[in-house]
């Protein structure tokens, strides 16, 4: 039920790798229960934000975009469920990836951690990782300009990593596909990033 009023049952995909995610938005101060009826797992997303603001709202596959970022070995898939211009959240953004193994992602890399329109905006983010097959792995380098941040992560089945600020690139070993649930949040609903200018001439979209 979302703030007491119950929703039709919803979520069908065995597993994150197969179709596409089942969502609920509910704005801050709202109540929510799940009943499962087959094993589940399901992610909660937060961020402060505003009160007032927004309505309850069930998000299906039907109401999700989905697109292809980047080229050759770091071309990526995304599937956005709270993004910009949506209209729905105060503060969140909320996607799917999935990496193909051997692929980056991330990448040229960029960092979104300065209030400074229209090139960047401040975003915290996490990124919670699985992989298929699940011994699968990947790396997360973590990274300032002046290196106060300077961290090599190993991303395994159910990491969850944090990125305060800084570049964020990730790279997925040959033979593994990568999900991740990405999560941003911010004082300002926009996204705007700066490519760290020693990788900027690699070509992304």
């Amino acid at each position: 039920s979302l703030n007491g009023t119950d929703a039709e049952p919803f979520g069908a995909r065995p597993t994150p790798f197969v179709g596409l995610p089942y969502a609920a938005y509910l704005p801050p101060g709202g109540s929510w229960r799940l009943q499962a009826e087959t094993a589940v797992e399901f992610a909660v997303c937060k961020a402060p934000a505003p009160t007032g603001g927004g309505t309850c709202q069930r998000i299906g596959p039907e109401r999700l975009s989905v697109e292809t970022r980047g080229q050759s070995t770091n071309t990526r898939y995304v599937t956005n469920i709270l993004c910009e211009g949506d209209g729905v959240a105060e503060s969140l953004f909320v996607i799917e990836l999935r990496t193909p193994g051997g692929h980056s992602s991330s990448y040229p890399p960029h960092k979104h951690d300065t209030d400074n329109l229209p090139s960047e905006t401040t975003l915290e983010e996490t990124y919670y990782s699985r992989f298929d097959p699940p011994q699968g792995f990947a790396f997360q380098r973590i990274y300032t300009d002046d290196r106060s941040i300077d961290e090599a992560l190993v991303l395994r089945d159910g990491t969850l990593s944090l990125v305060p600020r800084g570049y964020h690139p990730c790279a997925v070993c040959h033979g593994y596909e990568m999900y991740q649930l990405c999560v941003m949040a911010g004082p300002r609903r926009q996204w705007r990033f700066t490519n760290d200018p020693d990788h900027d001439w690699l070509v992304d979209v």
